[in-house]
């Protein structure tokens, strides 16, 4: 069963962001949306993933982007 999520994504090292990408790019069919905001002086950026998918798959997915050096991530369900 899917399910609807929204992992943030707080990036604090920069070259971390080419493997975010991939991470990313590997569930594309699952991702809804994405938005990148950065922050005012460029020392943080803040992406939010809205994707609906297998509890499994985005778990997965939250656990290996916070394992990024200087990468936080942390995610929230519908409560469907």
């Amino acid at each position: 069963m899917n399910r609807i999520a929204l992992i943030g994504i707080m990036v604090e090292n920069t070259d971390s962001i080419p493997r975010l990408n991939d991470l990313l790019h590997g569930c594309a069919e699952y991702i809804k949306g994405r938005m990148g905001v950065p922050h005012a002086g460029g020392r943080i950026q803040v992406i939010s993933v809205v994707l609906e998918a297998p509890a499994d798959k985005i778990n997965a997915l939250s656990g290996a982007l916070g394992r990024l050096e200087g990468v936080t991530a942390k995610t929230i369900y519908a409560k469907e």
